[in-house]
């Protein structure tokens, strides 16, 4: 990650402070009654915060963007930090398997996977059966703390990185509505008197979310399915759900998440593809690269095409919603006429 932000890059600089979001250790089996809350990185830190309020302590374990949650070992502080924990909150799909190792032991601390919520998930079915459950319901509250128990234990084997799967799931905003909503009732399983406060500020963030699929719905309807060239999968789901075309030739993007060399033949197509004149933008994931992407994204500029860089980690003072608005606003000034 040692790349300079590209164009256009999605960092934040709205003032939203989350207290307990970046960098505050855990304090699990203190005395104030707070609820521990554990996340692989600041993305999912942020809306714990914001939907836990002051009921809750959230520590995400990666919080710069100078750090690849792919790579990242854990340290001895992490595992220590894991164990406190009441809720664990990770994206899955091999992207923070560093969180995998750390789990094993943990007992009793929920376990909330987004991976699971995308509705391209193989084999997951989490999606679909959150929209038919009605998580108030009487068995399930009871059967609550042992479900959570139960989840800690299993599950924890399967997400390494899935082949043809996007685990950047966060821009997804329809999957994370529901993440949003397991968040909120994990912690009012762990702390009931909380549940109606956590309720009411998921509701907040979904209202926020559903403005912006409406918002992505606009930039279909304007940009009619405008082609574009994406150098690694992470803008692949808002650029799916703006109904974008990807033209990248097949392996690039691969390759450059990967971190291999992008083969001779398929480097000389993108910048083919660029060349034509018929690529509205070229979206970038602004932590990462090489020197091929720094050849497709120079490309661009000479050819007059907006590279717009996305990033997987908040900026400092940033919330959630206020980065997915960015990153939008930023992909709408790119390709819309």
């Amino acid at each position: 990650m040692n790349k300079p932000l590209a164009a256009l890059t999605l960092a934040s600089v709205a003032a939203l402070a989350l207290a307990g979001c970046a960098g505050t250790p855990a304090s699990g089996g203190s005395d104030d009654g707070k609820v521990q809350v554990v996340a692989s990185t600041n993305v999912y830190g942020s809306l714990a915060a914001q939907i836990g309020g002051d009921r809750v302590d959230v520590t995400s374990i990666i919080t710069s963007v100078s750090q690849d949650p792919h790579s990242y070992e854990a340290s001895a502080r992490d595992r220590l930090t894991l164990q406190k924990a009441d809720l664990v909150i990770e994206n899955g799909g091999g992207y923070d398997a560093f969180i995998e190792p750390l789990l094993e032991g943990v007992e009793g601390a929920a376990v909330v996977t987004a991976v699971e919520y995308a509705h391209d998930y193989p084999g997951g079915d989490a999606h679909d059966e959150h929209a038919d459950e009605e998580h108030a319901d009487d068995e399930q509250a009871e059967e609550g703390g042992e479900a959570s128990e139960e989840h800690a234990d299993e599950g924890h084997e399967g997400h390494d990185h899935i082949e043809g799967f996007n685990e950047h799931v966060w821009f997804d905003p329809d999957a994370m509505i529901h993440v949003v909503e397991e968040i909120a009732h994990e912690l009012g399983e762990l702390d009931p008197d909380g549940a109606a406060d956590f309720t009411a500020s998921a509701d907040e963030i979904i209202t926020e979310l559903e403005g912006f699929e409406a918002d992505l719905d606009t930039i279909k309807t304007d940009a009619d399915g405008a082609n574009v060239v994406i150098t690694e999968p992470l803008p692949g789901y808002i650029s799916e759900a703006a109904g974008l075309t990807d033209v990248t030739p097949e392996g690039f993007a691969e390759s450059v998440e990967e971190g291999s060399d992008v083969a001779p033949a398929v480097l000389l197509g993108t910048l083919e593809v660029i060349a034509s004149g018929d690529v509205a933008a070229v979206l970038t994931n602004a932590q990462t690269g090489g020197t091929e992407t720094e050849r497709v994204e120079q490309a661009a500029k000479d050819a007059g095409i907006p590279v717009v860089g996305f990033t997987e980690l908040l900026e400092d003072g940033s919330s959630y919603s206020e980065w997915m608005r960015d990153a939008i606003q930023s992909l709408a000034a790119a390709v819309q006429p």
